[in-house]
């Protein structure tokens, strides 16, 4: 596999690959595959999961690995991401692990560098560890994807975790529901995958669910806030009266970083019900697995 740059391009047999050998992964320990092997982690974007647990991974797997943010490159100074990009793969590393505000970074720049390039987040287009880490996640907790009722809420229009997760979850033959404000829903999502559902009303998409996927209001994002903290709560927030909608043993999940009381309360969050701390827990995994099936 040269490089991750989507799920949507992923035939299932390399979804089921990873996920896998992620599973081998979750024992603890320290594994040496690619002991002699650098990674560069190439952010420009903020983050704090994401880059930790390629970190972390790259080092349980024995690999070497050099974090850059934007602010302490030389693109701070004007340099060109191309030339940034060409200095690094001058210094031959063996993968590098980009996120970028840009849609379409990641793949522009694998046109023209030879280094895979693995895709942490792109704009508003995908985030393929993610979704790889969040099936990694309900597989945990149920036998399979096939014939689940996943409920995605919150603001769909600008998250790149819902549409990676909507080509994986349907590739499975998972039931999909997207659910926010209709600001924050456009209909176009449609095209996403045949069987998607779209729904304003959150307790609708809510019942009868296996997963409830909770996304993060991302304001930065927006060029003018449709609404209070307090309004999208009261309509959009996920409560325990909310939970009596789903299956007994549903699930609930949010990818971070958790803003309680705007998109989930804290009941919900510690609740046994969730496994938010699960899903970062098991980006290590996956993303030693996709290291090591890039890298190796």
């Amino acid at each position: 596999m040269n490089g991750l740059l989507g799920i949507e391009t992923l035939e299932r047999s390399e979804i089921e690959a990873i996920l896998a050998r992620a599973r081998h992964f979750q024992a603890p320990g320290r594994y040496e595959t690619l002991r002699g092997k650098m990674v560069v982690n190439l952010f420009f974007e903020a983050s704090t999961r994401t880059r930790t647990s390629f970190e972390i991974a790259a080092k349980r797997l024995g690999a070497d690995s050099v974090s850059i943010t934007a602010s302490g490159s030389s693109v701070s100074k004007g340099e060109s991401l191309v030339d940034t990009l060409n200095t690094l793969a001058a210094m031959k590393p063996q993968a590098i692990v980009m996120r970028h505000a840009a849609s379409g970074a990641p793949h522009f720049l694998a046109r023209h560098l030879p280094i895979p390039i693995i895709n942490a987040g792109d704009g508003l287009h995908e985030h393929p560890t993610q979704a790889l880490l969040d099936a990694l996640t309900i597989l945990g907790r149920k036998p399979a994807l096939e014939g689940l009722r996943v409920a995605i809420i919150g603001d769909i229009a600008h998250s790149r975790v819902a549409r990676s997760n909507v080509h994986l979850l349907s590739r499975f033959g998972a039931e999909v529901v997207l659910c926010g404000p209709a600001s924050l829903l456009p209909s176009e999502l449609l095209s996403l995958a045949p069987g998607i559902r779209l729904t304003y009303d959150m307790r609708e998409a809510i019942s009868g669910a296996d997963v409830v996927m909770m996304l993060r209001v991302q304001l930065e994002r927006q060029h003018e806030v449709a609404m209070s903290a307090g309004e999208y709560f009261q309509f959009y927030g996920l409560r325990l009266e909310h939970l009596a909608l789903a299956k007994p043993d549903a699930i609930v999940m949010h990818p971070g970083p958790i803003n309680r009381g705007r998109e989930l309360s804290s009941e919900v969050a510690d609740s046994q019900r969730s496994v938010i701390l699960n899903q970062v827990e098991n980006g290590i995994a996956v993303r030693m697995a996709v290291l090591e099936r890039v890298m190796g």
